[in-house]
């Protein structure tokens, strides 16, 4: 049987640590939830590798690397309120339950949303809340919000989500253009958000954050 508790040991020290990711409550985080519970149940042992765990439909749990430096550029603070949107099986919101206030985990697959919530009430995760829905819609009735993270790629991100941010709040999305990937902050200010780079990245395009293009003759 795999030794989980090592193996987030050594995911931490050779993923996250040399990714200049020194927030002590970031890997906190890391350290204490367990990567493997969130995770489709027959790649668990795949759960700890450097790499994003396929869920299925372009959807994934973002690697470790990826998600510690989101969280790391975002400084979530413990009486934030965070909307984690396409939080597949709950990993990233349980996470980041550690270090905020309340999470609300948005997730678009009604099947995944129980489990999130079933692996929450089975973890005694009781700051973190499912919201099931479109993952590009949020969850308004929750926000508005201090943090919003986005857990896979974007081409951009619609104005409705984006007006779930408080003023002075901020958000993390990873930006897809090409093959290239990048993550970028954006801090809301006077209604508007001013984005700022952060890492470069990569993670598939979420269905519903691909840029439509203009009807052509």
């Amino acid at each position: 049987m795999a030794d989980f508790a090592q193996l987030r040991t050594t995911m931490v020290d050779t993923q996250v640590r040399p990714s200049d990711v020194t927030k002590y409550t970031v890997i906190d985080a890391l350290l204490s939830v367990p990567r493997e519970a969130y995770v489709p149940s027959g790649q668990r042992a795949a759960a700890y590798v450097d790499g994003c765990v396929p869920l299925g439909a372009e959807r994934v749990v973002l690697d470790a690397r990826t998600l510690a430096k989101m969280l790391d550029a975002l400084d979530v603070q413990k009486d934030d309120l965070v909307l984690d949107v396409g939080a597949g099986l709950g990993y990233s919101s349980a996470v980041v339950a550690h270090m905020a206030e309340v999470v609300i985990a948005v997730e678009d697959d009604t099947d995944r949303a129980a489990e999130a919530q079933s692996n929450f009430n089975e973890q005694g995760v009781d700051n973190a809340i499912v919201h099931c829905g479109p993952l590009s819609e949020g969850a308004m009735a929750h926000g508005p919000y201090d943090v919003i993270l986005v857990q896979g790629g974007v081409q951009q991100l619609p104005d409705g989500l984006l007006g779930q941010l408080k003023d002075g709040g901020r958000i993390c999305a990873l930006f897809v253009e090409g093959a290239l990937g990048i993550a970028r902050i954006g801090y809301k200010l006077d209604g508007k958000v001013n984005w700022r780079f952060a890492f470069n990245a990569s993670a598939p395009v979420m269905p519903d954050f691909e840029k439509h293009r203009a009807f052509e003759l």
